[in-house]
């Protein structure tokens, strides 16, 4: 839905990130690549980044 603010697991903000990940990877870039250059070393940041699914355009048509 929404990109969490901070890692779950280590408390590393990655929000900031994501827009520039999605951005490069759209792009055509290795999201490996992408990750490396944007300092996210640890796996529990890179699965934030990698199981983020998109759906806030979906979810904001129902409202109460």
């Amino acid at each position: 839905m929404i990109i969490p603010i901070r890692c779950f697991t280590c408390g590393k903000p990655i929000a900031s990130e994501y827009e520039e990940y999605k951005k490069r990877v759209e792009a055509g870039e290795k999201a490996q690549e992408v990750m490396d250059s944007l300092k996210l070393v640890r796996y529990c940041c890179r699965r934030m980044l990698i199981s983020q699914v998109d759906l806030i355009d979906e979810v904001a048509q129902f409202k109460y």
